[in-house]
Order: structure tokens, then sequence, then C-alpha cells
């Protein structure tokens, strides 16, 4: 490999160290889970005195499924809200915030659509039809999306998951409805969109007064408390 060759796939990693980095770290963790939920969901087994899982069967289960999608959609409704709950909510003194004069959807010129596109703007970004209106809401469009594929396949592996309990439990299964209305799904959504929501709060407030120096999700080390919109 030459000299160029290595550089250029040095600065590929540099350009996207961020994705690969936490995209990697997913993998590890998500493979980490598998092994231990089939560790736990085999002693359960065992004490049903039934036959244990192997690690391929465990992946195919209603039981992993519904305990890897019940936290994806949690995460896909908080970038989904916030995306769009910080076009209008504000927070002084926060970097997660816009600046106080900004609420709302801003004017063209601001956003660098329509007539004020620059050469490096979007194709898009410059019509003046349905594929601007789409695309300046794609990235909340896409969360939400996510958020609703994910919330559908945790309920129907939650209903599989649910009905493997009830026989076990020599109980009748019930249907997808029934499952959508039922306790253990809704304890499942709300355990975990408190705790994003909870996350997201404490974001918001905690780096009014806190710093973390050379991160863009902070203000400048010595930028005031209420300087608003401020990334480092």
């Amino acid at each position: 490999m030459n000299r160029r060759s290595e550089s250029r796939k040095g600065i590929f990693w540099r350009d996207n160290s961020l994705t690969l980095a936490f995209g990697g770290a997913f993998l590890l963790v998500l493979a980490g889970q598998a092994v231990a939920g089939r560790a736990g969901y085999n002693e359960d087994l065992a004490v049903d005195g039934m036959q244990q899982l192997t690690i391929g069967e465990y992946l195919m289960s209603s039981d992993f499924a519904v305990d890897v999608t019940e936290n994806w959609q949690s995460e896909f409704l908080q970038f989904f809200l916030y995306i769009f709950g910080t076009v209008w909510l504000l927070q002084r003194g926060s970097p997660e915030s816009k600046e106080l004069h900004k609420a709302g959807t801003e004017s063209d010129e601001e956003q660098r659509i329509g007539d004020h596109v620059r050469a490096d703007s979007p194709r898009w970004a410059g019509t003046k039809d349905w594929r601007q209106r789409l695309y300046s809401r794609s990235l909340g469009t896409a969360m939400a999306l996510l958020f609703v594929l994910s919330w559908l396949a945790q309920s129907i592996a939650g209903t599989a998951a649910y009905n493997e309990q009830q026989l076990r439990e020599l109980l009748p299964p019930v249907s997808w409805s029934d499952y959508l209305v039922s306790a253990d799904f809704w304890d499942r959504s709300l355990q975990n969109w408190q705790s994003e929501l909870l996350a997201v709060a404490a974001m918001a407030i905690l780096s009014v007064y806190l710093r973390q120096r050379g991160s863009p999700e902070s203000k400048p080390v010595g930028a005031a408390h209420t300087s608003t919109g401020v990334e480092g």
C-alpha cells in the first residue's frame, strides 16, 4: 500500500471516527447483550425444565427481539422529540438550545434555502416545491419513522414473548391488539421513555452551568452561563 492510499485511509477514519466508533461500540454491546440475555433466559428455561437455547436460537427468539427493539424505539423517540421540540422550545444558557431570538422555523435566508442557497447546498434546498418542504423536515421525519417501525417491531416481538410465557404457565395466548393495551407493553415502553426524557432535560440544564472542554455539546469553558446556542 502506497503512502497516498494510507493517507486516504487515515483521512477516512478521521473524518468518520464518530460514526465508526459508536457503530463499533454498538455492535460490541449488542453482542454482550446477546450473551448475557441468553444466559438469563436459559436460567429461566432450566427452572421450568425446558431445553436451553443455543446463541443462534436465542438471537432469533422473541425475547431477544423485544429487549432490543424496546430500547431502539425509545432512543428514536427521544431524538424525534428533541429535533422537533428544539425548533420552538428554548433554554437560556444552554448550547442544546437555539439563541433566544431564533425560535421557530427561521427565515429562508437563515436556512439557506430557495433563492439563498449556496454553491455547496444540497440540491433539494434550492427547489421551491414539495422537495424542499420534505427535505426541510427530513431528519425529524426519518427519526419519527424509525420510532414507529421499531415500536411496531417491539409490539410484535413483545406479543410473541408474552405468549410464550403465557403458554409456559398454561394460560391462553393474547392477540396483538390485546397486547397493545396490556400492562406489559406499556410498562416496557414507558420505563424507557421516562429515562430518555429525563436525560434530555438533564443535559439541557446541566450544560448551562457545566463544561466539557473541546466538546461541541458544551459551551467554551470560559463562556458565560447566560450564553445560549454557543458551542465549544
